[in-house]
């Protein structure tokens, strides 16, 4: 592989450890750069889920402090979020792209509306006497397990999906929701790594780079990302949504 080629794939990984922990997406980064490169389609994506679980993992210690007292809630969701990723890794090796390019368009969009509209369904919420409703007790489950299956088949945008919907069903504190995300996002892309690892043929020099890019852009999100404040962490997860639709409608 070309010196350039080695440096490019690890500064995408190290630019997508850093937008995965802040918001996610980092995949829009990564995915593109190696069908660049001359990658097979799903090589690439096989090789960049597995590439990015490193980061992941480092973006979720990054915010540990804000998973003080949100254990129990996260290991309640861990099977949802595991079998929704290995549904959609299976997925990804049995089904054409063309297949979920439409869902993935309308499920960005439904989740940029929602985390727009937030702040007054959290305000309805504790005009109700607050607290997660029984409504809200199934959904939560439900709607992250459908997430998890399109994390599992290609993931770019899935921490948008999962902050909105952990923020509408569940935490007022979009920072909180943040730390969530990046658990589950670690999950999710570990779940389906073990699929790509076992069924797939990943290109492990391009899992390698990626990951050690990751790994670092995992501690600089996580440092960025705790420093912005809600409407500004609303503001930018709402434009990398949008661009994450405008790369799905463009490909």
């Amino acid at each position: 592989m070309p010196v350039v080629d080695l440096i490019l794939i690890f500064a995408a990984g190290l630019v997508a450890g850093t937008m995965n922990t802040v918001v996610g997406s980092g995949s829009l980064i990564t995915f593109p750069t190696l069908l660049a490169l001359g990658y097979p389609p799903v090589v690439a994506n096989v090789s960049n889920t597995i590439g990015l679980v490193p980061g992941s993992i480092s973006g979720a210690i990054g915010y540990r402090e804000k998973l003080a007292g949100q254990w129990r809630t996260i290991w309640r969701l861990v099977p949802w979020c595991a079998s929704g990723a290995v549904v959609g890794a299976v997925l990804l090796l049995a089904l054409p792209d063309a297949v979920f390019e439409g869902i993935v368009v309308v499920l960005v969009a439904l989740a940029m509306i929602l985390l727009l509209l937030q702040p007054r369904i959290i305000r309805a919420r504790l005009e109700r006497g607050g607290g997660v409703t029984p409504h809200a007790r199934w959904m939560l489950p439900l709607s992250l397990f459908a997430a998890s299956i399109y994390g599992g088949y290609f993931g770019a945008a899935q921490g948008v999906i999962y902050i909105s919907i952990l923020g509408i069903l569940l935490i007022d504190d979009l920072q909180r929701a943040n730390a969530i995300k990046n658990v589950l996002a670690a999950l999710v892309n570990g779940a389906a790594a073990v699929i790509f690892t076992v069924a797939a043929r990943p290109d492990w020099t391009v899992v390698a780079l990626i990951a050690a890019g990751s790994v670092i852009g995992g501690q600089i999100g996580a440092v960025a990302g705790r420093k912005l404040p809600p409407n500004a962490l609303r503001l930018v997860i709402v434009a990398i949504g949008a661009i994450a639709i405008a790369r799905v409608l463009t490909r």
